[in-house]
């Protein structure tokens, strides 16, 4: 079913590719997807699109993908009177004069439960926290991080093996359910947004490289709770002395389910790693190789 509805979306990543393909599963077809540029990616640094342009192409969506969210991309988006924006883990900040254009507001997907985990990193922040408990909110932007008013939330329960790749394609599938529930009640001023209790705010910071890195004597329920979150970037690693050498080495598997785990060590969950210019070897053959 076709919904008549003006509207600009903007997202990157496996989040919003969840709720993009929800959106024009049941009739929501954007006019346009905004996403970012173009970046080099892998080994050999190839200029790679995407995921959610390639898609979008598939589906003769057009794409813009701006640099800047400046006055120049403002001005092609007011002439064509577009009636809601809609936000899904775009990854840069949407200026007031972008939030300004539509007549109904910009409705955005956030993968917490509001007003706690406010800010870049969510997921992330959630698992290194080691809550059991996440969700998603449906909520009306303003010019506040994460502060405007809600629609919808609703919670649910995270797998004990679920790492920030998986869990941003759960909450992506279930934001994109929860979206479709709103947009009709929202639309036709049914559903009243409700102010978030900014009392109980938290705020999360972007991940950066170096919360990465552990040691051997890091508590094991840290280090399954970091490489849950930083799985796959930027991953978990420790360095060692090996033949009067620092060696970087990377960990690819952890136990993630043993319990008990806040009086043991990362030596007793680590299944994996990949020493520096080496291949993945098993946890057992590593101590033996490098550290008998």
């Amino acid at each position: 079913m076709n919904q008549t509805i003006n509207f600009v979306f903007f997202g990157t990543g496996p989040l919003a590719e969840s709720v993009l393909a929800s959106l024009v599963r049941n009739g929501y077809t954007p006019d346009i997807v905004v996403t970012k540029p173009d970046a080099m990616q892998g080994r050999h640094m190839q200029l790679t699109a995407p995921h959610i342009k390639t898609w979008c192409e598939m589906k003769g969506i057009k794409v813009l993908q701006p640099v800047k969210l400046d006055s120049e991309f403002s001005h092609q988006l007011v002439t064509s009177n577009y009636q809601l924006f809609i936000v899904a883990s775009y990854g840069k900040i949407i200026p007031d004069e972008v939030l300004n254009i539509p007549a109904s507001g910009v409705l955005n997907v956030h993968p917490s439960l509001l007003p706690l985990y406010r800010g870049p990193s969510p997921i992330e922040s959630a698992l290194l926290d080691g809550v059991t408990t996440t969700g998603i909110s449906i909520m009306k932007l303003d010019s506040g991080m994460d502060h405007g008013p809600i629609l919808l939330q609703n919670a649910f329960t995270i797998n004990p093996a679920s790492t920030a790749q998986t869990l941003e394609v759960e909450c992506g599938q279930l934001g994109g359910e929860l979206l479709v529930q709103v947009l009709p009640h929202y639309l036709d001023l049914t559903l009243i947004p409700k102010e978030q209790d900014h009392d109980k705010a938290t705020v999360c910071k972007k991940i950066t490289k170096d919360l990465g890195e552990i040691t051997l004597t890091t508590r094991a329920d840290e280090v399954q709770r970091k490489f849950r979150a930083l799985t796959p970037w930027p991953g978990l690693y420790f360095f060692i002395t090996h033949k009067e050498k620092q060696v970087r080495i990377k960990v690819t598997a952890v136990d993630l389910l043993l319990e008990g785990t806040d009086t043991l060590v990362a030596s007793d969950v680590i299944l994996k790693v990949v020493p520096e210019g080496k291949h993945e070897i098993t946890w057992g053959d590593f101590v033996h190789g490098y550290m008998d």
